[in-house]
């Protein structure tokens, strides 16, 4: 590691980085002054003793660019000292390099070419898998998603004093209610809407109101692997008194209440879940963050005691940190809206009424009376069928992997039978590769081990939901992998 760290003084300094799966598409600091900036960076890598440069390359409106491109990055800590402030840049990434992504160049194979050792991630820090596709679709859409948030909007915790939930957003409730009727794949008649800041909120605020105050011992939380990761971490993170992770549902025995977590469609696998502890005590919440007509058939409209969703995976809107819950029964919701209401002391009302607007701008796409855009799920339905063609011919053709195959279902919402199109390739190795995961980080794809998921290594989770030029990328490579 370098221990002389570069410092820059500049009156004006902008820093936009695009960092894309271990590559950045670019790394610019635009200086007000035309002139030519040289940065002499000491060397991070321990087989060579040569410097790096970076050097401005291009000129843009009286702006110099430092373009940092194609350079093996292992430790990396730029600190600029800026008249009033410091901006730290750390980028931590093991044998990283930086690969220019701009959708105005050609081909993303000319920059493969260029850094053919680029390290590809396609498995995010968080666990959730970057919903990144979407953007295309949003984009075409325009400003038709846009909402306008007067300073004084928004000062209040409380939305609707006669709700149960009482920061839910009438709104948002409403919105919510309609794009299920739409799509018919959830009862909301006779339901508590409970809103929470992404579904992880929801599911610990479940956990919460569905354990006893005064129980002798945890109560125990299960699921049938492969199961989502974060579930274990996020049942025990606190070390609750209350509940505890008792692992795969099908091995657990345990005599008493027990609550099993359902994912339907599941992640990481995309198969459609049934509960599977057959035990008296039970308590069950399904997670329906997969149960659109982009990934799978809508078949019946679920009908459950307890139903998460999330904008994240419906519409791609991850960074809204949104999601809802719905709930039959009316002390279930109380505990629910309470374990919140100590939590965060509610659910921000700027991203409510913006994912209310994106909610109806979905419902309306989708209605039959609409031409002015395309239907939101019929467009990404498209997408990932095509996604799922390139990855089963790329399998094939490389000859080393085997993903899922699923039985076609009839989807009352588009009106046809299809295959599921999961959010995740639940990608096996095959032969005598017992380690996936190490497998495929030597061909430089960084993803996810099926031992997270409470399964065997030989498997491992990648997100389909990246950006064109990410999964065009994965693509190539995985089809080079041959037996």
């Amino acid at each position: 590691m370098a221990k002389n760290l570069p410092v820059f003084t500049l009156k004006h300094f902008l820093v936009r980085s695009s960092v894309i799966a271990g590559c950045g598409s670019q790394e610019e600091a635009h200086v007000s002054k035309k002139k030519h900036l040289s940065i002499s960076l000491p060397s991070l890598d321990t087989t060579t003793s040569t410097g790096i440069e970076a050097e401005a390359e291009v000129e843009d409106g009286g702006e110099r660019i430092i373009n940092l491109d194609q350079h093996i990055v292992t430790g990396l800590q730029l600190t600029f000292d800026i008249s009033f402030c410091h901006i730290i840049v750390n980028l931590f990434f093991h044998m990283a390099y930086f690969v220019d992504f701009s959708p105005t160049k050609p081909s993303v194979y000319s920059n493969l070419e260029r850094s053919p050792r680029c390290m590809l991630v396609l498995s995010t820090r968080h666990n959730g898998g970057d919903p990144t596709m979407y953007e295309k679709y949003w984009q075409q859409v325009g400003d038709k998603t846009t909402i306008v948030i007067p300073g004084w909007q928004s000062l209040s915790y409380f939305s609707d004093v006669s709700n149960l939930c009482w920061f839910l957003e009438p709104e948002f409730a409403k919105e919510v209610i309609r794009l299920h009727k739409v799509v018919g794949n959830a009862i909301t008649e006779n339901r508590h809407i409970v809103v929470g800041t992404g579904s992880t909120q929801l599911f610990q605020a479940a956990l919460y109101a569905l354990s006893a105050q005064d129980a002798s011992e945890p109560i125990s939380v299960v699921s049938a692997a492969p199961y989502y990761s974060s579930y274990p971490s996020i049942t025990d993170c606190l070390k609750s008194g209350l509940f505890k992770w008792a692992g795969d549902a099908q091995r657990f025995d345990k005599d008493g209440p027990y609550i099993e977590l359902v994912t339907s469609p599941n992640n990481p696998d995309g198969f459609v879940r049934q509960s599977v502890v057959n035990r008296s005590g039970g308590i069950l919440v399904h997670d329906l963050a997969y149960y659109w007509p982009q990934y799978t058939s809508i078949s019946f409209p679920a009908d459950h005691d307890l139903m998460l969703f999330t904008v994240s995976k419906s519409t791609g809107h991850a960074g809204m940190r949104i999601g809802w819950a719905l709930v039959k029964d009316t002390e279930v919701a109380k505990k629910m809206t309470k374990f919140i209401e100590l939590n965060t002391i509610g659910v921000s009302k700027d991203s409510q009424l913006r994912a209310a607007k994106v909610l109806k701008v979905v419902s309306d796409s989708c209605e039959p009376s609409s031409s002015e855009i395309e239907c939101f799920f019929a467009f990404n339905h498209q997408q990932m069928d095509m996604r799922w063609k390139q990855l089963r011919v790329a399998v094939k053709e490389s000859g080393l992997f085997s993903v899922p195959d699923f039985p076609p279902q009839f989807c009352t919402f588009l009106g046809r039978a299809f295959e599921p199109q999961p959010a995740f390739a639940w990608l096996k190795c095959e032969e005598d590769i017992n380690d996936c995961e190490g497998f495929l980080r030597d061909k430089k794809i960084l993803t996810r081990s099926g031992k997270h998921f409470g399964f065997s290594p030989k498997y491992v989770r990648i997100s389909i939901l990246d950006r064109d030029e990410i999964f065009n990328l994965f693509i190539h490579r995985l089809s080079k992998i041959i037996s």
